[in-house]
């Protein structure tokens, strides 16, 4: 006993966990390593609580689990199961903490085999998809106006008595054929596409109506027969197809060149409203009746305007005759006055017209008269050239320094050729040299005499070395 308390009192010492908490371990633990996944089995002990929530038990051969699928979830299931309803459901293993129980808290549900078929339906789908039968360019339009309209459905369906009610309410006395077809079971499939190549060959009808009604997608399989298909894409009349409730679809619908949700409006699309047309005709009668009495009165005013404008021909002759008249009197009014302007313009030219003989004596008169001018000129020019000439004489001979010299005037010079202005510029001693009017002589400075007043005057006002020289008065 007390190597067993040793024991003990040597081994780490462990958590105490309550109930509560260890069950939200377990549901924690389940919900993190369990992912989201279907489970199919047979349902037993349902219960539709009064909040709305479901409460059953899915089991098979070997085992059961309890399952719980609130009201927010099972309200998008489309069906409520019951016992023995064999379906499959999406839901997230979790432990109900409050009994420790092990359940399944349901997320979507559908009945088993749904999920296969629903496979098989998408793969179908592609592969004719792509084959080109879905393609939206090969869908014919619908005629307006259809003169008789096939059906290919059960003639036990409501579906058929939904379409003829539609079809006498919009159009009554509209021919319809029924191509009559099993739309359910084993091998409806293969007998709804004989149908469908059945009105094709036969071509009775301008546009061709493939109905059911609702169901389950079970029910509405054999519209996504393969046959089904091809027959819909190959045939020679346009295909509308109503299968099922406006939230169904099938492959039939991909096929069709126009879909409807429903039968009744599959016949809706296919016919048109016979009170409408009605209307309509009756709108276009009286618009026709409208645009005729609108044309006749435009034709009556027309035709009295036409009136207006006719003339006897008598008249028109007479009218034509007047104005041949007034055009005739027009030309020669203008012929005589385009006459008499020639005649003036002839007349002033040969006024202008001279002859050479004429042309040669008013050129030699203007010759005369130009020689005169010339003669008049050049007399005028020569006397004052020599006017000119005169006067200049008279100045230059005026300016002319031997004319000083012949009134008896002489230059001296000393003997480096400087003419002498003033006596304080000699020295007694000096060579001269006098130039006469003719000839010249040479003198020595004796003696100088400077007169100062005589000095300033020649400082005052010296002589230009052009001016005649100032004359020796020795």
């Amino acid at each position: 006993m007390d190597l067993i308390d040793d024991l003990f009192d040597s081994a780490p010492a462990l958590p105490v966990l309550t109930v509560s908490e260890l069950n939200r371990m377990a549901r924690r633990v389940l919900e993190s390593q369990l992912p989201l996944l279907w489970v199919e089995g047979e349902v037993s002990n349902f219960i539709r609580a009064a909040s709305g929530h479901w409460y059953f038990s899915l089991k098979d051969a070997g085992a059961q689990v309890r399952c719980v699928m609130f009201r927010g979830r099972n309200q998008f299931a489309g069906f409520t199961p019951a016992n023995g309803d064999h379906v499959e459901l999406r839901a997230l293993p979790t432990l109900y903490e409050a009994r420790g129980e092990f359940q399944l808290a349901g997320e979507a549900i559908r009945r088993a085999g749904a999920g296969r078929l629903y496979e098989a339906f998408l793969k179908l789908k592609a592969k004719l998809e792509a084959e080109g039968l879905f393609n939206p360019e090969n869908k014919r339009s619908l005629p307006r106006f259809p003169r008789c309209i096939g059906i290919v459905t059960s003639p036990q369906a409501a579906a058929l008595h939904d379409v003829l009610t539609a079809l006498a309410r919009r159009m009554p006395g509209l021919p319809v054929i029924l191509y009559p077809t099993p739309v359910q079971g084993a091998g409806a499939g293969a007998q709804i596409a004989a149908a469908i190549r059945s009105a094709g060959q036969r071509a009775e009808c301008d546009v061709l109506l493939v109905c059911r009604g609702g169901g389950s997608l079970e029910d509405l399989w054999a519209f996504n027969d393969e046959a089904v298909v091809r027959a819909i894409a190959a045939s020679p009349m346009p295909v509308i197809s109503g299968v099922g409730h406006e939230t169904d679809f099938t492959l039939a619908d991909f096929a069709a060149d126009l879909r409807a949700p429903t039968p009744t409006a599959a016949a809706e699309l296919a016919s048109p409203v016979r009170l409408e047309l009605l209307s309509q005709l009756t709108q276009l009668a009286r618009q026709l009746q409208h645009h005729l009495s609108r044309k006749h009165q435009n034709a009556m005013q027309r035709l009295d305007f036409l009136a207006r404008r006719l003339v006897h021909p008598a008249e028109h002759l007479r009218q034509q005759q007047l104005g041949l008249a007034r055009l005739s009197q027009r030309l020669g009014h203008s012929m005589r006055n385009q006459l008499a302007h020639e005649q003036l313009r002839t007349s002033q030219l040969r006024q202008r017209l001279i002859t050479p003989r004429r042309r040669i004596q008013l050129e030699q008169v203007q010759l005369n008269a130009l020689q005169t001018r010339v003669q008049r000129a050049t007399h005028t020019l020569a006397l004052q050239r020599r006017s000119n000439l005169a006067r200049l004489g008279s100045s230059l001979a005026h300016l002319n320094p031997e004319g000083v010299l012949a009134r008896g005037y002489s230059i001296i010079q000393q003997a480096n050729g400087r003419v002498v202005h003033d006596a304080a510029s000699l020295h007694a001693g000096d060579s001269l040299r006098i130039r006469l009017h003719r000839g010249q002589a040479t003198a020595t400075v004796n003696s100088v005499q400077a007169d100062s007043v005589q000095a300033d005057s020649v400082q005052a006002n010296p002589v230009q070395t052009d001016s005649p020289p100032e004359p020796d008065r020795k």
